[in-house]
């Protein structure tokens, strides 16, 4: 494994953006380097430790859930080598950890799928018995199973701001009904196929989100990243049923792990307050991080 990668710097390429863990660099007018860093965001702010091996996890992953989901919908990635656009001295940088994609029109919107109750829908369904203006059952607890997945959106924040779950009506109203319905059709079966496929290997996928664009011929495309534990939770399945008797958050193979730590965590004897800079990690917390990435792939992909 390369050494941990926490900004990459590439001198033959423009850089486009550099989001919470990716940096993306302009490959002529069509096309995008995405170099996945080892940076781990929580609350929306950037830790400052590079957990080892993420980005290459991350790129992985979405590679193995791109090739198994390209029957339902076309996704960014050209085919070409993340190397063959980069100078001999950064070939390092991007080996492993970088996608060459398509440049295409961003629809504004966080596709979020939800198969079980956690995070901020937990804590929605407790002030209104609803997520994202779907109503649910009474009487269901943290972690729980829906009786089906339902898309709850979210518009897309700046770096540092957190994202603001919407209802499909505020969605339809922004990017216009045909489209809203097609993200939202499309979201629900890649998270349906997804989730049943983890399954099989002893993995919930409680929750996800996806990015969209239009290509050139307005042909919907799923970007980014896509089922990762950086935009999706991932529990094993023992241990589940045991967290929703109790209202407990599950074991986790995502950055669970390192949101519970920073809930504790103290800065100048108070609580963090959940902006930048964040406090700083312990050499443990990165170590259980990184084999929880790992685990999660090692799993996933077994034969």
């Amino acid at each position: 494994m390369t050494s941990p990668l926490l900004q990459s710097s590439l001198h033959s390429l423009p850089l486009l953006a550099r989001g919470k863990v990716r940096d993306n660099y302009a490959v002529g007018a069509d096309r995008i380097l995405m170099v996945a860093s080892d940076r781990l965001s929580a609350f929306d702010v950037v830790m400052g430790e590079p957990i080892p091996g993420k980005g290459e996890l991350l790129t992985r992953m979405a590679l193995f859930w791109f090739e198994r989901l390209a029957h339902v919908v076309p996704n960014h990635l050209t085919g070409d080598a993340p190397e063959s656009v980069v100078a001999p001295d950064e070939v390092e940088q991007v080996r492993g950890r970088a996608m060459l994609v398509k440049r295409l029109k961003p629809i504004p919107i966080e596709a979020v799928v939800r198969g079980y109750l956690a995070g901020s829908g937990w804590a929605e369904y407790r002030q209104s018995q609803s997520v994202c203006g779907v109503a649910l059952p009474a009487g269901l607890s943290n972690a729980a199973k829906l009786p089906e997945p339902i898309f709850t959106p979210a518009t897309k924040a700046e770096m540092g701001e957190h994202d603001e779950n919407i209802s499909f009506e505020q969605m339809a109203a922004q990017i216009g009904r045909p489209l809203a319905e097609a993200v939202r059709d499309v979201a629900i079966r890649l998270y349906k196929e997804a989730a049943a496929f983890a399954l099989t290997k002893g993995i919930i996928i409680a929750d996800t989100k996806f990015e969209f664009g239009l290509d050139e011929q307005g042909t919907l495309t799923v970007m980014d990243e896509v089922l990762t534990p950086d935009s999706s939770r991932y529990w094993p399945v023992e241990g589940w049923a045991e967290a929703v008797k109790t209202g407990a958050n599950p074991p986790s193979y995502d950055k669970q792990f390192v949101r519970d730590w920073l809930e504790q965590a103290q800065v100048d004897g108070r609580p963090w307050n959940k902006k930048a800079p964040a406090p700083s990690l312990p050499p443990e917390v990165v170590q259980r991080t990184a084999a929880k990435y790992h685990e999660a792939f090692d799993r996933l992909a077994a034969a």
